[in-house]
């Protein structure tokens, strides 16, 4: 875990992959939990500790979250997401050699336990899912993607490259015959205006993935 930024309304962090974001029914240890104890240990709070993720990495996709310190903060930053003013990259290793360099994915998306599946856009639970990519370099049967989301469904990157026919590096869930310690997904960017000052800000990662 690295501090990418912080102040006193936001802290981002680098996260590992194989960590979840938040604590859950299935997972008794996450990134929240450990960076509230690190910040409780370094500033010397004798109470308890206010962080609360803002969006949030699947357990097994490594890189850029951002948490909110205070609730407004954490208020505001929803507004930031739900007005579409946070913009989020990714990188991406998968499968196959891609038939355009370049495209708009559109899906609908039902979360069915621990999976997203794609369905029609005729049924009522699936939600719309939306993303750009562009192909930064083709190495053989593998690509390495930028991609952009436009939406934040669960597993919606690693969902919809598999229904491309391009499973994420890694990624048995979504039908990748390749065996990685990770899935080769991260997260790389972020920029946003800042909740106080309304500067735009961002915060980048380095891209190169294990």
């Amino acid at each position: 875990m690295i501090i990418l930024f912080e102040d006193n309304h936001l802290i981002i962090v680098d996260k590992p992959a194989g960590l979840p974001t938040q604590v859950s029914l299935d997972h008794k240890k996450a990134l929240e939990t450990k960076l509230k104890a690190f910040i409780k240990k370094r500033d010397k709070k004798e109470g308890n500790v206010y962080l609360h993720a803002v969006h949030r990495l699947d357990k097994e996709v490594s890189g850029i979250v951002i948490f909110a310190k205070t609730s407004k903060a954490l208020s505001r930053m929803q507004e930031h997401l739900r007005n579409g003013l946070v913009e989020k990259l990714y990188q991406a290793e998968v499968e196959g050699v891609l038939a355009k360099s370049s495209s708009r994915l559109i899906n609908y998306l039902v979360k069915k336990p621990h999976r997203s599946v794609v369905y029609k856009q005729a049924s009522k639970e699936a939600k719309k899912a939306e993303l750009t990519y562009r192909v930064l370099r083709q190495e053989g049967n593998r690509a390495f993607l930028e991609i952009k989301l436009i939406t934040g469904r669960y597993h919606q990157i690693r969902v919809q490259l598999s229904h491309l026919g391009h499973p994420v590096i890694g990624d048995s869930k979504y039908g990748s015959s390749k065996q990685k310690s990770s899935i080769a997904l991260k997260h790389i960017r972020v920029s946003f205006p800042h909740i106080i000052t309304k500067e735009k800000m961002t915060v980048t990662l380095d891209a190169k993935m294990d």
